[in-house]
C-alpha cells in the first residue's frame, strides 16, 4: 500500500525558497504518477507539479502559476521533492504529496490521485 509523508514546510518571505520532501513507500517500479497539489483557505485545490513514470517514458509537468520557479524531482529511494524558488504570497497554502498507481494515471489530474499525505503548510509573507 502506498504511503506518503511530507516534510519541509515553513514560513518564508517573498522571494525566498523552500524545499518540500515526501517520503513515498509502496510505489512500484513503473506505471505510477506522483505529484504535488496545494490548497489555500477558501480556494480550490490546485495541481502544482507532477512526474509520470510510465512504460512509455518519464515526464514532468507544472502548473503555469509555478512554471520556472518550482522544480519537482525524486531520488532513487522514491523520495519526492519540490524545490520552490522566488516564492510569493500567492504560494501560501497547504501542500500535499500525491500518488496514483495505475497505467492510466497520466490522464488523471494530480488533485484526483488516489493517495496523498497529511500535508505541510507553506506560508509566504510580503
Amino acid at each position: 500500500q502506498v504511503q506518503l509523508a511530507e516534510s519541509g514546510g515553513g514560513s518564508v518571505q517573498s522571494g525566498g525558497s523552500l524545499r518540500l520532501s515526501c517520503a513515498a513507500s509502496g510505489l512500484p517500479t513503473i506505471d505510477y504518477c506522483v505529484g504535488w497539489f496545494r490548497q489555500a483557505p477558501g480556494k480550490e485545490r490546485e495541481g502544482v507539479a507532477r512526474i509520470n513514470n510510465l512504460r512509455n517514458g518519464l515526464t514532468t509537468s507544472y502548473a503555469d502559476s509555478v512554471k520556472g520557479r518550482f522544480v519537482i524531482s525524486r531520488d532513487a529511494k522514491n523520495t519526492l521533492f519540490l524545490q520552490m524558488n522566488d516564492l510569493n504570497t500567492e504560494d501560501t497554502a497547504t501542500y500535499y504529496c500525491a500518488a496514483d498507481v495505475s497505467w492510466s494515471c497520466a490522464a488523471r489530474a494530480v488533485i484526483n490521485f488516489n493517495r496523498w499525505g497529511q500535508g505541510t503548510q507553506v506560508t509566504v509573507s510580503s
